[in-house]
């Protein structure tokens, strides 16, 4: 477990180092496992930066939620911004592009690789968009949190919303999945769900339906990951639908007592560990 301020999003980049934000810091991290992390100030510093991920040419690219914008940040450390509307999932397209959501809006936004932005429509007033993930199909998916449904979004820009089964699902992670279908997690709910191209949904319910689900992945093992944000541990789904759980690294007591750590995103590290981002203060390793 590594110290740090506040992390919240983590991703592996091109130059097999971890990336990772600092949401409250206004920073932006890199992490090469076994060394110390080289931080890198943003400016202005209040853009509460959450969600991160490998753009083209080697750079991560990240959503500034507060401060509307997504970013690009190279190896080094040079950082581009964009304006964005409530920025928060983030992924690249298979045009080359750069996809994002736009929460408060209720748009999906795009960034082309000259900087051109463009904007679609999500069909679902007060959907709250959230994360989104390429998919097999040449298109995006992703979450309505609000909206409780999952969209997909084509390179044209034409918008597809499928509703959850399940009331109050709120989803928010999502990702695809080794057998070709995209998987999230349903926070309200305390679910796992499957949605394959034709829009056939399958929920898988948690043991502990007050985990409340956040982020999820694929793992180099085959199997989905996902963080368990209320519960403060890990869980694992295969694709058949067996769950597991792995607790996380117990954090410092501080004052008051003993800390949640708030396990927020997660990502297949270089060295073949699942690493995660506490925002209570940490990133913890957790070996396969």
């Amino acid at each position: 477990m590594i110290s740090a301020g506040s992390p919240y999003g983590i991703t592996t980049g091109a130059d097999g180092a971890l990336w990772f934000t600092l949401a409250h810091e206004g920073r932006v991290g890199r992490l090469v496992p076994g060394q110390e992390p080289a931080i890198h100030q943003l400016d202005p510093a209040d853009g509460q930066p959450t969600v991160i991920t490998p753009g083209p040419g080697g750079a991560l690219w990240f959503a500034e939620g507060k401060g509307g914008r997504v970013c690009r940040i190279t190896a080094g450390g040079q950082v581009t911004a964009y304006p964005a509307d409530s920025p928060y999932g983030i992924v690249a397209g298979p045009d080359g592009a750069m996809w994002f959501t736009q929460m408060q809006s209720g748009r999906i936004g795009r960034v082309a690789a000259d900087g051109t932005l463009s904007e679609f429509e999500v069909p679902v007033e007060g959907g709250m968009p959230a994360f989104l993930t390429a998919g097999p199909d040449d298109a995006l998916w992703f979450t309505l949190n609000q909206g409780n449904a999952i969209g997909r979004v084509s390179m044209e820009g034409k918008v597809t919303v499928h509703p959850l089964p399940t009331e109050g699902g709120a989803p928010v992670g999502i990702t695809l999945g080794p057998d070709g279908a995209l998987w999230f997690v349903e926070i309200g709910a305390g679910q796992v769900g499957r949605i394959d191209t034709a829009g056939g949904i399958r929920e898988f319910a948690l043991p502990d339906r007050e985990a409340r689900p956040h982020a999820i992945i694929t793992g180099p093992d085959g199997a989905l990951w996902f963080t368990e944000w209320a519960a403060g541990r890990l869980g694992r789904i295969t694709t058949d639908g067996v769950i597991d759980h792995h607790p996380l690294p117990r954090l410092p007591d501080g004052p008051d007592g003993p800390r949640r750590s708030e396990p927020h995103g997660l990502t297949a590290g270089p060295d073949g560990a699942i690493w995660v981002a506490l925002e209570a203060g940490a990133l913890a390793r957790v070996p396969i």
